[in-house]
């Protein structure tokens, strides 16, 4: 059975966790799966957008607690090194050059949240739940959680979060800032999404996502120095020379 799967079509590509039966919950078989599945990606010079999802009624329900920590009585040292290599299995869909967007349907646990906090957009259902649920199983968040969180809601919505360990309902996840649309159908919506941005100049898409990037970690002068470059290199795009002979034409 294959526990990732990835689909494409025209030049949107689709990861779906597919361990419905245990509702997503993370393995290492699952993670190295969704690792090869994002370097596949990664690879693939005609992917434009991605939408990242679940099977069944869960996006993602977090860790196989015993499958993924295994010994928890080895040394600090060791089990941090044993972490990170966790954390990278799903943090690649990061370092990806194209738009990202998650469509969360149902829960989206733990490292489940963080697969979801992993993507640039999050697509909730009416049914969608995000639970930084760490502090309530007396565990400390890992996986970039306060991280991706302080950058989506800020600190202090992240320490409410992750001190009350509660799961955030979909219309609270609109309000904070988690997700960024509720639709009746998240997939959908998120692979309408990922088919209109998958149609744009790839180059303008990916100088997006990294102008946003700089904007969040530097002050204005650093985003302004990217911006001009590549607003200046924009400026030559056929996109933009046919929108200016149209404008030219009226």
């Amino acid at each position: 059975m294959t526990l990732v799967e990835l689909t494409r079509e025209d030049s949107v590509r689709t990861i779906t966790l597919n361990a419905p039966e245990r509702l997503n919950a993370l393995d290492w078989p699952l993670l190295e799966e969704l690792r090869a599945a994002v370097e596949s990606v990664a690879a693939d010079d005609e992917a434009r957008a991605l939408v990242v999802t679940g099977a069944g009624k869960a996006f993602c329900s977090g860790a196989n607690l015993e499958s993924l920590f295994g010994d928890t009585g080895r040394p600090a040292d060791v089990l941090r090194e044993h972490l990170m290599n966790v954390y990278a299995s799903f943090l690649g869909i990061r370092n990806l050059s194209i738009p990202t967007v998650a469509a969360v349907h149902g829960a989206a646990v733990g490292a489940g949240l963080n697969i979801a906090l992993a993507c640039d957009v999050i697509v909730a259902g009416p049914e969608g739940g995000f639970g930084p649920t760490f502090s309530k199983i007396g565990l400390h968040p890992g996986g970039g959680c306060t991280w991706m969180l302080t950058q989506r809601i800020g600190s202090a919505n992240t320490a409410a979060a992750l001190f009350n360990g509660d799961i955030i309902k979909a219309e609270a996840a609109l309000r904070l800032g988690i997700a960024q649309e509720i639709a009746d159908d998240p997939k959908a919506r998120a692979a309408e999404l990922a088919a209109s941005w998958s149609i744009r100049n790839p180059k303008l898409m990916s100088d997006i996502k990294k102008s946003v990037a700089i904007a969040a970690r530097d002050d204005l002068h650093e985003s302004l120095n990217f911006e001009s470059w590549a607003q200046a290199e924009s400026l030559s795009s056929p996109e933009f020379a046919a929108f200016a002979a149209r404008f030219a034409g009226r």
